[in-house]
């Protein structure tokens, strides 16, 4: 592909952002960020500090000192300086904690400076909560996805079960509804649809139907053809 545009991907938690994301950096030869994953490296470093505690309370002031020491980086796997936390930060603690870690000012600062250094040149794909409304405002497309929330607390579960993870159904659910409502509320960059954002649904869609809707997107909006 010879024109390289910044695609924005936003929307609800499990809506499979991360592996459509990825599927279009491999069909495009773009660059694939995960947002998520960075807040969620940050998490990481705040409950192992003992800045973050089991009731998810935050020391604010230790963690945001403590981060000047902090390198994150996508590999395009995750890592807290030379670790690789890939699969630790996909555990429920992180999960719990990483949405009022998330609306911290500046531990989104933090992100943003971060994923901006990488798509100054194009060629990325980045998915997260903000992405086209805030980090990349003027991403040349925006796609906004969506699913039913049963249907994505199933998809969380059985990931998760898949990972050899114990955890309920009902956690799961719990879980997914409390980052919905805590994304949408929180004061600084909360979710929402950008006013020119592109809705996909995907709760009846297989990927293989994503990526075709996507292909033929492409296609018909920026004359771009994807093999």
């Amino acid at each position: 592909m010879s024109r390289k545009i910044i695609i924005a991907i936003d929307g609800y938690s499990s809506t499979g952002k991360s592996t459509f994301a990825k599927l279009i950096a491999s069909k495009t030869g773009y660059l694939h960020l995960d947002s998520g994953a960075v807040y969620r490296a940050v998490t990481l470093f705040g409950i192992r500090g003992g800045w973050i505690d089991a009731d998810n309370n935050i020391d604010e002031k230790s963690l945001r000192a403590a981060m000047r020491q902090l390198r994150v980086s996508l590999r395009p796997d995750t890592y807290i300086n030379e670790e690789n936390v890939e699969g630790l930060i996909r555990q429920m603690d992180v999960s719990n904690a990483v949405s009022p870690v998330s609306a911290l000012g500046f531990v989104r600062e933090f992100v943003d400076r971060l994923l901006r250094r990488y798509g100054k040149k194009g060629g990325i794909v980045m998915d997260g909560r903000d992405i086209g409304t805030n980090v990349f405002p003027d991403a040349q497309l925006k796609i906004f996805m969506t699913a039913d929330d049963k249907v994505r607390a199933q998809r969380r579960y059985d990931e998760m079960v898949a990972g050899g993870k114990e955890v309920s159904f009902e956690e799961v659910m719990k879980n997914i509804q409390d980052r919905d409502y805590k994304d949408t509320h929180r004061e600084i960059s909360p979710l929402r649809q950008a006013p020119d954002a592109i809705v996909l649904d995907n709760t009846n869609l297989t990927l293989e139907q994503e990526m075709d809707w996507f292909t033929d997107l492409m296609r018909t909006k920026f004359g771009i053809e994807l093999k």
